[in-house]
């Protein structure tokens, strides 16, 4: 099957081109940007060999989906969807932070807790908790903006505004607007029997100076879902927690010796395994949205995509 590793278009007043893990953003006449979801896969902030089938769509259109479930509590960037790959939304100068919210104890926030650490990025995290725990409260557990190639770093809410990244009446709104959105996100995630563990949010700023919900939202790549169903089960017996997240990709990647450290090799990934991972793609798109995934036409995937963004241009 075809699928996008890299993009090389040049569209009508294009001043500019940023090429991230796995999405690749166009500048068009600095006011809009065009932001194409290819189908790279990124795990330990490292981008692997092989891209994976539909999973751009997938994300675009999870995404897009949350964004107007989303749209009426916070403000966002988007403006139009002409392809299945692709969102067009305003040019937003973005936070150089990922604001991380968690409501339990998963992910990176376990591997730091089973190694004997109780504060993560400021805030306490209690004695006595076992991995996918509830907290009391969600904790919001903020990162640092990688430039291409560097690790996203934990930072403390209080370094945040103490170093100057952003405002201290800034973050403060980054706050509350991630708040109200795990909010929401847990709502929606009721709905479809899942638990959100935990997600990441991204913000920027439009040439006006508002503050808008930019990048993906509540996606496999972002967050982290659980089945509710036999949730208490699970942890009451100490097993696994049956979840819906990429968390998956990297428990195959620990599993061959790699989570991105210095010296590590990135393990060969089998036709079979791309296959595999795409197929649970479509599981997670099918479970977040309660909808038949309907794969889109990739046969000249490239033209269309093309096409789809020139003739959204020229209204």
């Amino acid at each position: 099957m075809n699928t996008i590793n890299h993009t090389n278009f040049n569209f009508p007043n294009q001043k500019a081109v940023y090429r991230g893990k796995v999405r690749e953003v166009y500048n068009i006449d600095d006011k809009l940007l065009i932001m194409v979801a290819t189908d790279r896969l990124s795990a330990f902030d490292v981008v692997l060999p092989k891209q994976i089938p539909f999973k751009g769509q997938i994300l675009n259109q999870i995404a897009t989906k949350m964004m107007e479930a989303t749209a009426d509590i916070v403000p966002n960037w988007l403006i139009a969807t002409p392809d299945p790959n692709v969102a067009i939304g305003h040019l937003c100068t973005p936070f150089k932070v990922e604001m991380v919210i968690r409501g339990y104890m998963s992910g990176h926030a376990a591997r730091e807790y089973k190694v004997g650490r109780r504060i993560l990025c400021g805030v306490v995290m209690p004695d006595g908790m076992k991995e996918n725990d509830k907290f009391s409260e969600p904790i919001i557990t903020p990162a640092t903006k990688a430039e291409e190639g560097d690790h996203d770093e934990d930072i403390s809410r209080e370094d945040i505004i103490a170093k100057g990244i952003v405002s201290e009446a800034d973050y403060l709104v980054l706050e509350k607007y991630t708040k109200a959105l795990f909010a929401r996100g847990t709502e929606i995630a009721v709905k479809r029997g899942l638990i959100l563990v935990d997600t990441k949010y991204e913000f920027g700023k439009t040439m006006d100076g508002k503050i808008v919900l930019i990048d993906e939202i509540h996606t496999p790549d972002s967050s982290r879902y659980f089945y509710a169903d036999g949730y208490q089960e699970r942890q009451d017996r100490g097993e696994d927690q049956k979840q819906l997240s990429k968390e998956f990709v990297r428990q195959w990647l620990i599993a061959n010796k790699f989570q991105g450290l210095d010296g590590q090799v990135v393990p060969e990934m089998s036709d079979e395994k791309v296959l595999e991972i795409s197929e649970r793609y479509i599981e997670l798109y099918e479970n977040i949205t309660g909808e038949k995934f309907q794969k889109s036409d990739t046969s000249d995937i490239l033209n269309r995509i093309e096409q789809n963004i020139n003739t959204y241009l020229q209204y």
